[in-house]
């Protein structure tokens, strides 16, 4: 595949790569929509919203007119509706992967920690609380004091972590494997590790503080 697809197919991944994005991709696809709805509907600001409709612009998965005093946004073509159904069906395979995982039917020592433990174990300073989202969604918000390595930077930003203490990685959600996928290499590298149950997610949803 020439080089410039690959780099084309970079793009698309980075505007797709954000909950808030999808959720209104999929508002998107079921016609088009204002600003200002498709952000109560997502639970968004409406500047924030926004901003995430013009990256989608930008990928190429979003397309907008004006009308009066109104931008009204669709998505750019109907393969993007029939790409957001792949996406789903993927979703769902790695969901039940994860949960297999989670089962114990295969990679041992996968615990998991939850948020109450980890209140306990931070109070008490015996753990590093580690994102490892992607830069943009970390700045969006995070769990306070978490320091933020993506996980396709975490093994040569191993020294940035805290030597002897135990890590506590946290990704998306319940179902995201970037923090189980990072557990499994602290501890390859003979670091003590567990992931955060729930995620961000599940922190937010239970009225975590968040910075």
């Amino acid at each position: 595949m020439p080089i410039e697809n690959l780099a084309a197919m970079a793009e698309l991944a980075r505007a797709l790569g954000n909950t808030h994005r999808l959720l209104l991709l999929q508002a998107l696809a079921e016609g088009e929509r204002a600003v200002e709805p498709l952000a109560v509907r997502c639970g968004l600001s409406v500047a924030n919203a926004s901003q995430h409709l013009q990256q989608l612009k930008r990928g190429g998965l979003a397309a907008s007119r004006r009308e009066g005093k109104q931008m009204l946004y669709r998505l750019d073509a109907p393969q993007v509706a029939d790409m957001l159904a792949a996406l789903e069906c993927c979703a769902a395979h790695q969901r039940s992967r994860l949960g297999a995982l989670l089962k114990g039917e295969a990679a041992p020592g996968l615990e998991s920690l939850s948020a109450a433990e980890l209140l306990q174990r931070l109070a008490q300073g015996e753990a590093a609380l580690l994102d490892v989202r992607p830069e943009e969604e970390y700045a969006e918000g995070h769990l306070p004091g978490a320091r933020n390595i993506p996980l396709d930077e975490l093994e040569r930003r191993l020294a940035e972590l805290p030597a002897g203490t135990e890590v506590i990685a946290y990704c998306r959600g319940p179902y995201c494997v970037l923090s189980v996928n990072a557990v499994a290499l602290l501890r390859a590298r003979g670091m003590r590790a567990r992931r955060l149950s729930g995620g961000f997610e599940g922190w937010r949803d239970a009225g975590g503080a968040l910075e």
